[in-house]
């Protein structure tokens, strides 16, 4: 009767041990979801104490203190899963985005390409490898990332804005505008318009780029950048009033817009309004703008 006793008393104990540490995880779930990122910390920790070998509680813990910007404290969690289970790819996932963020991208491409090895078809894996691989200039492969998102995910338009995104750095703007076009097939963004037009404008495509800041800009009345741009189409079409028009419109939405300043200075210059001009340049050097600095130098010899 006795061993029996014990047999039933730790399976009860056993229960109540698994119940207990499942009921501080979710109360940290709970919590992640409600952003309380602090809250969720301390359940999964609780959670953890209970069952020193939960993996999720692990990981969970790790991605809210990624989202405290506790990158650190995330990628030590991560390791502990990975302890525990050492063929657990999103820890090397989660890895590598606290690496990104901590700016060391080279440990960040290994642990997504960790992650990848143990999950071929992880299309997130892939987005961020190739989003990171831009970061060290490795443009190439950042577009051998992105088709291999595409191959797998055909209908997700940021594979094919991200691919385009790296073609143009790598000069190759026509099939830059061909993936563009297909992103704003499935999904006419404000930011697919504007990098299409970027690409058009680097083949001096001035009218289609043109169109296409236009098309940006009824998206979002408020695209700076797509203002900006527009701005510098216009003066290679030669409507000077309506860049300047332009430039005002960038300036009023960010008044910290340094390039917008040195370009509406050296416009106004150009047409004579040079005192004004003047000020814009003094403007966009105050704001650290190395050529208006250089530009200033000139005027006053």
């Amino acid at each position: 009767m006795r061993l029996k006793f014990l047999w039933f008393a730790l399976i009860m104990s056993a229960s109540c041990f698994a119940q207990s540490a499942n009921f501080y995880f979710d109360k940290g779930v709970t919590a992640y979801n409600n952003r309380d990122y602090k809250t969720a910390i301390e359940n999964f920790t609780r959670s953890i104490q209970i069952n020193p070998r939960n993996i999720k509680a692990y990981v969970s813990r790790g991605i809210a203190k990624y989202y405290i910007q506790d990158y650190i404290g995330g990628i030590e969690d991560q390791h502990k899963a990975l302890e525990i289970n050492p063929t657990y790819g999103d820890a090397y996932f989660n890895i590598g985005d606290c690496e990104y963020n901590l700016q060391d991208y080279t440990a960040a491409i290994e642990n997504y390409s960790k992650a990848i090895e143990l999950n071929p078809k992880d299309i997130m894996a892939y987005m961020s490898r190739g989003f990171t691989k831009q970061y060290i200039n490795d443009f190439a492969g950042a577009v051998s990332d992105f088709s291999i998102v595409i191959k797998l995910k055909p209908n997700l338009a940021d594979g094919y804005t991200n691919r385009g995104f790296a073609k143009s750095y790598l000069e190759d703007f026509k099939g830059a505008i061909d993936d563009y076009t297909k992103a704003i097939q499935m999904n006419g963004s404000a930011d697919a318009y504007f990098d299409r037009g970027k690409a058009k404008e680097a083949l001096n495509d001035h009218k289609g780029a043109l169109s296409d800041f236009n098309k940006a800009l009824r998206e979002n009345a408020k695209h700076t950048k797509a203002l900006y741009n527009r701005a510098l189409t216009k003066i290679s079409l030669q409507d000077t009033d309506g860049a300047l028009e332009d430039f005002d419109k960038a300036l009023e939405i960010d008044p910290r817009y340094a390039d917008a300043f040195y370009e509406r200075g050296m416009l106004k210059i150009k047409v004579g309004q040079k005192e004004a001009g003047f000020q814009d340049l003094k403007a966009a050097s105050g704001l650290g703008h190395e050529k208006a600095k250089r530009a200033l130098l000139d005027l006053l010899k």
